[in-house]
């Protein structure tokens, strides 16, 4: 390649959007029960913008973008390049016996050499609207909860505990977008909603963390970055919105549910009453509530509408040089109820 080819080139990626795909590596392989078994991969693309995200696809899938893709741009003549054409990559070919989950797991180095040098071929062909679409994450793979992600997990499963900032919420901290369950003591076991405090990175794809008084190590790949590491390159930049964390109780006959929700800032500081029972429906996965806040004198009182919420804010705020709250933490604190009962509860602390 010449100089002048190379600058072109560099400075063609650098007007990419940052949502472009430039790399992906296969996590996993799933088995998809159906009319038709057939196992899936699990891909983690990452975008020129530094965003990570999970999609799932099959191998025809992989079949079906080359065929496109080979009837854009392969030259006519393998030997003589011709504009707006390039050499593609080879895909592995079809297999048609043997089994399903070997041939899978068979086919992942080769997949992943497929896509790297797929990602790496001009900036003009990355504009393809069926390579984009097939790295783009789809409302299936978003709604899909992924598993082991075998190939993601670091070498070790030791994990050096490190002590927590005392300062929890000015402290590095993420939300957890799916249950995760650990294989082992070095695993944190993760619940959605749930928010972890940032330790370590362990590697590229694993942090260490901490959560429910238990510290772990969980992928990256299963929360959505709060406030990162020190050591991210995003820190002290003014980049995305401001988080706070709303503490949240659950009361019913059987005991109290505590959680604190992140919710941003510039958005939700004053939030609808229609948002915040969408919210709560949502952590607690209960239909039938009611919210409430706890007045100066220690009553729950019931909210109705958008007025009952600013009254509760301000409230809340009257009260904020007498109670003492973690920093980041709301001035207020959100009480649910089921929705056919309020007076049992108002003994509750």
């Amino acid at each position: 390649m010449s100089l002048l080819q190379q600058l072109r080139d560099e400075s063609d990626f650098d007007q990419l959007p940052n949502n472009i795909p430039i790399s992906a590596t296969i996590a996993d392989v799933e088995e998809k029960k159906g009319f038709i078994d057939y196992y899936r991969f699990v891909i983690e693309v990452k975008t020129k913008g530094g965003s990570k995200y999970l999609i799932y696809r099959r191998y025809r899938e992989f079949f079906n973008l080359h065929q496109v893709l080979e009837s854009k741009y392969s030259p006519v003549d393998p030997d003589r390049s011709a504009p707006n054409t390039c050499a593609l990559p080879t895909l592995p070919g079809k297999v048609f016996l043997g089994n399903k989950k070997e041939i899978a797991e068979s086919r992942i180095p080769e997949l992943n050499a497929y896509m790297k040098r797929l990602l790496g071929l001009p900036p003009w062909l990355l504009h393809d609207e069926a390579l984009r679409m097939f790295f783009y994450q789809m409302d299936q793979d978003i709604q899909h909860q992924p598993q082991a992600l075998r190939r993601l997990r670091p070498p070790t499963r030791k994990a050096k505990t490190v002590k927590p900032n005392m300062d929890l919420f000015s402290s590095p901290r993420a939300e957890a977008m799916f249950d995760f369950r650990g294989n082992g003591k070095a695993e944190l076991n993760l619940k959605r909603g749930e928010v972890i405090f940032l330790l370590r990175r362990v590697n590229a794809e694993w942090l260490e963390g901490t959560v429910n008084n238990q510290t772990g190590i969980f992928p990256e790949s299963f929360v959505k970055i709060i406030k990162p590491l020190p050591e991210s390159d995003s820190e002290g930049e003014a980049v995305g919105n401001a988080y706070s964390c709303l503490r949240c109780y659950l009361l019913t006959p059987s005991g109290v549910d505590t959680r604190d929700v992140c919710v941003q800032e510039d958005i939700t500081i004053q939030p609808t009453y229609k948002d915040l029972v969408s919210r709560m429906k949502d952590v607690f996965k209960v239909d039938n509530i009611a919210l409430n806040y706890r007045d100066p004198e220690g009553d729950l009182i019931r909210i109705l509408d958008d007025e009952d919420v600013h009254l509760m804010i301000r409230e809340g705020k009257g009260q904020q040089g007498k109670v003492e709250r973690p920093v980041n933490q709301f001035s207020w604190e959100l009480h649910v109820t089921m929705a056919s009962d309020l007076s049992v509860y108002n003994s509750e602390a």
